[in-house]
């Protein structure tokens, strides 16, 4: 066993197999945000001890002139209503309020986005965490799990993209419900959403599946590697050996983020540990605590060095699409049923 690394009240490290649990001295005077009496749901329990982080602080800058064109500014894909009248951020938040308390969904933003993330109608000032920069998607995601960990330190966190289209919202939003209950049971790792490919994309990170986990048929796989954006050559052979595309949507125990942030950029958690963390009300990250912390992308500096903490969950055929090019926003927009207004003026601009 590794010692137990303690800063600002906060022990990280690997704990004893029968105590999995960090321990808090900071913040535990602090009370915990109200959360509305409502009916329990069935699988792991309550929605209680479930939150969610979305990631709404990329500056979207492939898609800058699909968003110019709708909007008529150089907003953020986050703040575009690219489909049915909605942004994609407010999607993101109605969608993940079918299985997390509203209360419990921490927004990350920057704070150079205010006069579009301000005009947010589905947004509550209060899930409000904003970043003085964008500093790539580490930074935020641990400075939330901190903050999340010190109100809960049962709390079971999803990490929720919001430049993502799902053709089948239904079924992913029943494919979080089953990585929630998968994450409840499984409290040492943390479990990764893969969707289903059905050509070898070169711009999308990839999932190489190792064994199967439990019973017969069982979506679950150990994670046996990563790919981020191969050539066409790998990615074909991936895609023929059954790997899956990487949502970079996550559901783990906040134990077991924490752990493998710690593994993976173990100064990170000394350097975020003091910071403003949320506590219920809309929080502004010290300039001061960014200044010194580089640009860090969860993806390929926490996720590909920290593989056997992870577990995938083999998605169904939700239709998953990541809007990162202009191209990919008007295929969705062609197979839509709410259509988009915008198709054919782009169409003729770039004939």
């Amino acid at each position: 066993m590794n010692p137990m690394m303690q800063y600002s009240g906060l022990n990280v490290g690997e704990p004893h197999s029968e105590d999995r649990h960090l321990h808090f001295t900071r913040g535990q005077s602090q009370a915990r945000p109200k959360m509305p009496a409502v009916p329990r749901i069935g699988g792991s329990g309550s929605r209680a001890n479930r939150w969610g982080v979305v990631l709404a602080g990329g500056d979207g800058v492939r898609l800058r002139p699909l968003t110019k064109l709708i909007s008529g500014d150089d907003r953020p894909k986050q703040f575009c209503p690219l489909f049915g009248g909605k942004t994609l951020l407010g999607q993101t938040l109605q969608r993940s309020e079918r299985t997390i308390y509203r209360e419990q969904l921490l927004v990350s933003l920057s704070g150079h986005h205010r006069k579009w993330y301000s005009q947010e109608d589905s947004l509550r000032p209060s899930q409000r965490v904003v970043q003085p920069e964008n500093k790539g998607t580490a930074p935020p995601i641990l400075h939330s799990l901190l903050s999340i960990a010190q109100l809960d330190l049962h709390a079971l966190v999803a990490i929720l993209p919001c430049d993502h289209h799902y053709a089948d919202e239904p079924l992913f939003v029943s494919a979080l419900e089953n990585a929630f209950e998968a994450a409840a049971e499984r409290t040492d790792s943390v479990i990764l959403l893969g969707a289903q490919p059905h050509c070898p994309e070169v711009e999308y990170g990839w999932i190489e599946l190792g064994s199967p986990l439990g019973r017969a048929g069982s979506d679950l796989f150990q994670v046996r590697g990563f790919c981020e954006k191969p050539t066409l050559d790998i990615a074909q052979r991936l895609f023929d050996q059954g790997s899956v595309w990487n949502t970079f949507v996550m559901v783990g125990h906040v134990q077991a983020f924490l752990h493998m942030i710690h593994a993976a950029l173990p100064g990170m958690l000394e350097q975020l540990a003091p910071a403003n963390l949320w506590t219920g009300q809309e929080t502004h990250i010290e300039k001061s605590f960014y200044q010194r912390i580089p640009s860090i992308n969860f993806s390929q500096q926490v996720l590909s060095v920290t593989p056997e903490r992870l577990i995938a969950l083999r998605l169904s055929d939700v239709g998953w699409c990541d809007l990162g090019d202009p191209g990919r926003a008007l295929t969705v927009a062609r197979k839509s049923s709410c259509g988009s207004v915008w198709v054919q003026e782009w169409v003729q601009a770039h004939a």
